[in-house]
């Protein structure tokens, strides 16, 4: 019985004397009967295994043993017994810590109200698991609880934690172990197992242990001839104090315990084996990296004055070209070097900020990795599936959780029809109750091919409604109300079983294995098992117990999250990915420190804890020693800087960005600062600024399939008018004598000429698409004129949105529309004007209509669910208030209202607007006016023209001169047109209008009496748009308009009597303009739409631009980073700068 220690500095060759001394005793015949064990940390066997291998061959591989401590457990247990109990893994521990807390949630104090946040039952469960760890029970927490104050903040956490803690314990000794226990009981055990009596154990690559692992070296030391123990350090203390801002303090402490330990067991102590020198193993090869490992912690440290040639560092212009020059230095690295893949490290502090750019850039390049991380399953089908199934009956199956069970490939629905029903379903609102429903029926109102029969439409659908909701009807029936856990996750194996999922894994598995993506099958493979196993321990752990659905989903929530999957890599040859803490490795010749920068590496301090550093101290002096406080993490991050720095035997690049993924800045690390102290001749490469030289350029071809997209990169300058260097031309030449790459480089180069533009649609297929005789609405030609893309896209192609069950803008614009007109109807029908009706009939009559029109159609919208019956009385709200102020408005006005809803067009009351294009092409523009107003005097007729709109809309002159607001003049336009034929007194032009629909909020910061509330929601909804500037006119539009500003329309009348430059207003001649003018800018637009101008040219006034609110941007593809891709800038002008012009233009037309 022996214990001796083999220690020296990261790289001196602790593992590799350990193998050897393996090798040499499994040579000589008095250990032949010797049982040989390599006890290694758990997420390094495999390592070891094939380190072993390696070394020692395969021939005797099988008398030794590589074993970590939970290993060892099994290997005993299975000698002499002791799984009498049912294991239960993380997830089922997670899912009882559930139960309890939710027992005893009201009874906590510190944690009662962190008892109901998420979140909290991984921190309890973290909790238990470091008690255990540390050998202490409950009993022993409650013992040093009670000594404690009554006020002590330190006592109530204890207590709710001993509380949980009981329970937990009370409740798994009954017929379960976990994992902490395993270890506890192998302690007990190991007193009968004679497995490791007379055995030589090497125990490799641990820093520290806790207190069960050193009960557990103590056990073997009593048994064994001997074990060995390695510690990376630069020296033994042999017992004396350390001095804890070493970086090797803990390793040192470790050496501490164990020497108590022999010494209190009258253990022998042999010699320690040290393995220093001044040239350390692993950097035999590279004085640089020797000189790092032995100074970087050193003070004063010795400065290295020689060029580095093996130690490199790299600034990152961000996290992706730091990943691309990475990749391009490991090509470089096996081709120039002499390197294989599997010699070659990539770690980081961050790999989850970084793991997506590795995947991504280094499959770019052909690199083959291994991620050394262990998998979420949250985002495996297997799990969506489960988690949506249940969320389809207790979230009423919403559409989001119906099709995302369809969508996970898992079911027997078809792609098609999955997209078939999705459309039915978003178009009709379709949820809750519906899907129970025996056959659909309601209306198919997105068709887009004419010759579809919708009975057979609907006979389709109503088919796959069948297959969808048959095995989840059986399911729901089975599972509804309060039911024990055994019975809900029997029902949803059996419907697994039903849908054929296990079946459709297997196909994707094999799928994958073809493809060669060896990682996916091991991860879908694993994810089916796992899930059985869940649903196996929520049986064990929580069988008889009755719970609700939804209480049942957190619970299997909870136990997925504890669930996460390990993979071996699939190939030997493979560059290793991993974070600094989890990787270990001394084959190893070159690393690649990824993201040393600032609070990156060395990590911030993780946050204290429900245990903070005080209650931590505290406990240590009451003899109760947990996990490192932060102070202590700190100093072990100062030994990851270390080991990290000291991995590699032949090269080490570090690297970090100035930038993250987003932009924001970043600093470099300290490690960065030191480094350059201790190698002041050390050169710092950069992608951040690039020279594009001849030298430069060569450094950037590192393969063949990486810089292919390098070379079209660097040639794409040429279209930019930059010269790229001779080295790219020479590369290009490469790839096109290779035939595999000569069409692929063809298409590329085509491709650097892209500009994101439009060739013009011949004239010909443009009328084809727009149908002969060629008629527009006005709105139509508005869109085309803010941008002619979106209108080609929209009127030519005819593309349209899916048809969504909702009430969008507008519909509400219609539905106002409608129920208006309906009312003016009423009027009419009841020989009633805006003048006589009273507030009383208002509120009825628009009450009536809106009811009717909410009912008169099966499933319309805002009769669908109380959210939309709620804007139903909104709505009524909101019209009601709107025609007493149309009424209001009109009774302060000589105007009368004449017509409403009146169309213009081929099928109108009146022709349409028939304009000659100078092509010879005739067009016929069409419309539909909200209200005409007129005024008869003895001068002639003034028209009014009101258009109701549901936003706030205003009106804007230059808006007209660039073709985007031209309705209300056009429908003037028609107005006038007509009714000039059939008058023999002159018509005239009185304003155009838009009155806005709405209910407005009234604020106010004294209390108003009801006649100034009605003033102001007058001024509120004051009619916006162009008067005609003719002071009997206006004071006809307002006949309470003495002088100041008008509470209905745009004007100012000054105390003189004279009009207000406030006014928005036009002379009859500048109306006669704006009729020319409207009329010369539809011929244009017209013009250039025939030619076939359908440009992607989005109009930009200030930062507004109609891509914002438009459908087709993922069509279009608009960059306006391209240099083809620019938007008409539209500039703010004066309307005396605007009527300038159109005079002008006008006057050039004659």
């Amino acid at each position: 019985m022996s214990l001796q220690f083999i220690f020296g500095r990261s790289g001196s060759g602790k593992s590799t004397y350990c193998l050897e001394d393996i090798k040499d005793k499994l040579s000589r015949k008095e250990y032949l009967d010797k049982k040989l064990i390599y006890l290694v940390p758990e997420q390094f066997t495999f390592q070891a295994d094939r380190n072993l291998v390696e070394v020692i061959g395969e021939k005797g591989i099988h008398r030794v043993q590589v074993l970590s401590f939970t290993r060892m457990a099994y290997v005993v247990f299975n000698e002499v017994g002791g799984i009498t109990k049912l294991h239960m893994n993380s997830a089922g521990r997670n899912m009882l810590l559930y139960k309890i807390i939710e027992e005893v949630k009201e009874k906590l104090t510190a944690f009662n109200r962190a008892s109901k946040q998420a979140g909290f039952i991984n921190i309890m469960s973290d909790i238990i698991t470091e008690l255990k760890r540390y050998d202490i029970p409950p009993e022993l927490l409650n013992k040093v609880t009670g000594d404690l104050q009554e006020n002590d903040p330190l006592k109530e956490k204890l207590e709710d934690i001993n509380l949980i803690f009981r329970r937990f314990e009370e409740f798994l000794h009954e017929k379960y172990i976990d994992n902490e226990d395993q270890l506890a009981m192998l302690v007990e055990k190991l007193d009968i197992c004679n497995l490791f009596n007379e055995a030589y154990i090497w125990i490799d690559e641990f820093s520290t242990f806790t207190p069960i692992q050193y009960n557990i070296i103590e056990k073997l030391l009593k048994k064994t001839d001997k074990i060995n123990i390695t510690l990376t350090t630069d020296c033994l203390t042999d017992g004396k104090d350390v001095d804890n801002t070493d970086v090797f303090a803990a390793i040192k402490n470790t050496e501490t315990k164990l020497l108590k330990l022999i010494q209190n067991n009258n253990i022998a102590y042999e010699k320690p084996i040290c393995l220093n020198d001044d040239m350390i193993y692993r950097f035999r090869e590279s004085k640089e990296l020797n000189h790092l490992e032995r100074y970087y912690f050193s003070f004063p440290y010795e400065i290295y004055k020689d060029n580095t040639k093996d130690l490199k560092m790299f600034r990152a212009l961000n996290m992706y070209s730091e990943i691309q020059s990475t990749a391009r230095d490991i090509i470089g690295l096996c081709r120039d070097k002499d390197l294989r893949f599997k010699d070659i490290a990539v770690v980081t502090r961050n790999l989850q900020g970084y793991e997506k750019l590795i995947q991504a850039i280094f499959t770019e390049y052909n690199i083959p990795y291994f991620l050394d991380k262990r998998r979420d399953i949250n985002s495996n089908p297997l799990i969506i599936l489960l988690n949506s199934v249940i969320d389809i009956f207790t979230k009423n199956w919403s559409y989001e959780a119906v099709f995302r069970y369809l969508k996970t490939g898992l079911t027997d629905i078809e792609r098609e029809e999955i997209d078939i029903i999705e459309n039915y379903v978003l178009s009709n609102g379709i949820r809750g109750r519906r899907w129970m429903e025996e056959h659909w029926r309601y209306t198919i109102n997105y068709r887009y091919d004419d010759s579809s029969d919708e009975e057979e439409m609907l006979e389709n659908i109503n088919n796959i409604k069948i297959k969808i909701t048959t095995p989840l009807f059986t399911l729901q029936e089975r599972i509804k109300g309060k039911n024990s856990v055994r019975n809900i996750s029997e029902a949803l194996y059996e419907f697994l079983v039903e849908i054929k999922a296990y079946e459709r894994v297997e196909y994707w598995v094999e799928g994958f294995k073809k493809e060669k993506e060896l990682d996916k099958a091991n991860e879908y493979s694993q994810v089916w098992n796992l899930v059985i196993e869940l649903l196996d321990q929520l049986v064990e752990v929580l069988g008889d117990e009755e719970v609700k659905l939804e209480e049942f989903v957190k619970i299997l929530s909870t136990g997925i999250n504890e669930y996460d999957i390990g993979v071996i890599p699939a190939a030997l040859d493979q560059v290793l990915i991993g974070d600094i803490e989890r990787v270990k490795s001394h084959e190893v010749s070159a690393i690649f420190l990824i993201g040393v920068n600032d609070k990156v590496f060395p990590k911030a301090s993780d946050e204290e804890g429900i245990l903070n550093d005080r209650d931590r101290e505290y406990l240590k002096d009451l003899g109760i020693e947990l996990a490192a406080d932060t102070k202590s993490q700190a100093f072990e991050e100062q030994f990851l800087i270390y080991r990290s720095l000291s991995m590699a035997g032949k090269f080490l690049r570090i690297s970090y960005p100035i930038a993250d993924v987003e932009g924001r800045s970043m600093r470099p690390s300290i490690i960065v600062s030191k480094i350059k102290k201790i190698f002041p001749q050390i050169t710092e490469e950069s992608d951040i600024i690039k020279n594009d030289t001849d030298e430069e350029s060569l450094l950037q071809i590192s393969g063949e399939y990486s810089s292919f997209n390098e070379i079209i990169s660097a040639l794409r300058g040429e279209a930019e008018g930059k010269e790229p260097s001779a080295v790219w031309w020479d590369a290009y030449r490469w790839y096109m004598d290779k035939p595999k790459w000569r069409e692929r480089c063809r298409r590329a180069f085509a491709g650097l000429s892209y500009t994101n533009q439009v060739q013009k649609v011949n004239s010909s297929k443009i009328k084809k698409l727009y149908g002969t005789p060629l008629q527009f609405s006005v709105s139509r030609l508005e869109r085309y004129a803010s941008c002619p893309f979106a209108y080609y896209v929209q009127y030519g192609l005819k593309a349209k949105d899916r048809k969504v069950y909702e009430f969008s803008m507008p519909d509400l614009g219609t539905f106002v529309h409608e129920v208006l007109d309906e009312f003016s109807e009423v009027l009419e029908k009841e020989k009633v004007g805006f003048r006589e009706v009273e507030d009383r009939f208002v509120s009825e009559a628009i009450s009536m209509i809106v009811d009717e029109k909410v009912e008169e159609k099966t499933g319309f919208i805002l009769n669908s669910s109380p959210r939309y019956k709620f804007m139903a009385r909104r709505l009524k709200k909101i019209l009601t208030r709107s025609v007493d102020i149309i009424s209001e408005q009109i009774k302060r006005s000589s105007f009368n209202p004449t017509e409403h809803e009146v169309d213009f067009g081929s099928k109108g009351k009146y022709p349409p607007i028939t304009i000659k294009l100078p092509s010879g092409e005739q067009i016929e523009l069409m419309g539909r006016i909200d209200r005409v107003d007129e005024l008869e005097t003895e001068e002639g007729t003034f028209i009014r023209i009101i258009d109701y709109k549901s936003g706030n809309k205003g009106f804007k002159l230059s808006d007209v001169y660039y073709g985007l607001q031209l309705q209300l003049l056009v429908y003037l336009d028609a107005i006038l047109s007509n009714k000039e034929k059939y008058t023999e007194k002159g018509i005239f032009p009185g304003a155009v209008l838009y009155f806005r629909v709405e209910d407005p909020m009234i604020s106010s910061e004294k209390e108003l009496s009801s006649d100034k509330i009605e003033e102001k929601i007058l001024k509120e909804l004051k009619m916006r748009g162009l008067l005609l500037k003719d002071i009997k006119v206006i004071r006809e539009m307002d006949k309470e308009l003495e002088n100041g500003y008008s509470l209905i329309i745009p004007a100012q009348l000054l105390k003189g009597g004279e009009i207000g430059e406030k006014t928005s207003g036009a002379t009859l001649e500048q109306f006669e303009t704006l009729r020319k003018y409207v009329r010369k800018i539809v011929v244009d637009l017209c013009e250039e739409m025939l030619n076939g101008n359908i440009s992607i040219k989005p109009y930009k006034k200030k930062k507004n631009t109609p891509c914002e609110y438009c459908n087709f941007a993922s069509i279009c593809q608009f960059d306006a980073s391209i240099s083809d891709n620019k938007y008409k800038i539209i500039n703010e002008k004066s309307n005396d700068e605007v009527w300038e012009l159109m005079r002008k233009e006008v006057d050039e037309v004659k």
